[in-house]
């Protein structure tokens, strides 16, 4: 990852809104401890690509996709659950998954920009996925030595849907890499897209000085410990993988002049509060009801 200037992104708005976002952009807030802020930037990732992939529903290519993109965001909530129930208990007083999922702003989120930028065609969905999956293997793959055996456990669950999920973007991406010319061209603008906002899942801080606040050297007691791992090291593997599917598409793996930063920090564009003002509508209308 090259040392370039941190930007905060700004994805499809109107020139009011981006005016007023930049005015209100707010420092990091640390407010959970280590621990629960690292399992928050994992179970905030799961859930917010998940309501992406939904909002696919009826909209996918054929119908046998619809259902995919479906039953691949179901997996995500699924992981998602498994981390929340887990970072809740941690937490004085402790919460529910649907405290965290519903009763948190957008600072609250820890979730990286890649997870949340808007879907665009389906080949960007197909870039998209396949360059988180591909994470999300290395990271579940080394988090089931974690010492916290919970997190083990939730790894070891998760990496079985994750391996489905590479295999079954990367067929996508040959498929449209190396097919006509039309479908050759959105699978090539689908990884430019998606190639700036990949550097923030694996170095949050990477050739940027935050403004204010802690980094994420937050996490290197952890680390040590063996809770976590250092996400840094999982990018090397990474692209070596996602750099093979890419060139056997037919595809040039993008170069990119600016990297998206602030998501782990709460910093998010104004389509992350579009989304949450969507998703946690009923919950907060009717905060008695139960079903």
């Amino acid at each position: 990852m090259s040392d370039l200037p941190e930007q905060q992104v700004v994805v499809g708005d109107k020139p009011a809104e981006i005016a007023a976002r930049v005015a209100g952009r707010q420092s990091y807030q640390p407010l959970y401890p280590a621990k629960i802020d690292g399992l928050l930037r994992m179970g905030d990732d799961a859930l917010i690509l998940m309501q992406r992939l939904l909002e696919w529903s009826f909209k996918a290519p054929v119908l046998e996709e619809d259902i995919a993109l479906s039953n691949t965001g179901l997996d995500l909530l699924g992981q998602a659950r498994m981390i929340y129930a887990y970072a809740g208990s941690l937490m004085e007083p402790a919460k529910t998954e649907d405290d965290l999922a519903y009763w948190r702003s957008g600072s609250e989120f820890r979730c990286a920009h890649i997870v949340q930028i808007e879907n665009g065609d389906f080949a960007e969905t197909v870039a998209r996925n396949l360059a988180f999956a591909l994470y999300q293997q290395l990271l579940y793959g080394a988090l089931q030595t974690s010492t916290d055996p919970q997190i083990a456990a939730i790894a070891k669950k998760s990496s079985k849907e994750v391996a489905y999920h590479v295999d079954h973007f990367s067929q996508w991406a040959l498929r449209l890499g190396d097919g006509t010319d039309e479908s050759h061209r959105r699978m090539q603008a689908g990884f430019d897209r998606i190639w700036p906002y990949v550097a923030e899942l694996f170095d949050a801080d990477a050739g940027v000085t935050p403004a204010t606040g802690p980094t994420d050297a937050l996490f290197d007691e952890l680390v040590a410990d063996g809770t976590f791992v250092d996400t840094k090291a999982l990018y090397a593997p990474w692209l070596e993988q996602m750099t093979a599917t890419i060139e056997t598409a037919t595809c040039t793996v993008p170069e990119t002049k600016w990297h998206a930063r602030g998501g782990r920090r709460g910093q998010h564009t104004a389509s992350l509060d579009r989304m949450l003002a969507e998703m946690q509508s009923i919950p907060r209308a009717h905060p008695e009801a139960r079903w």
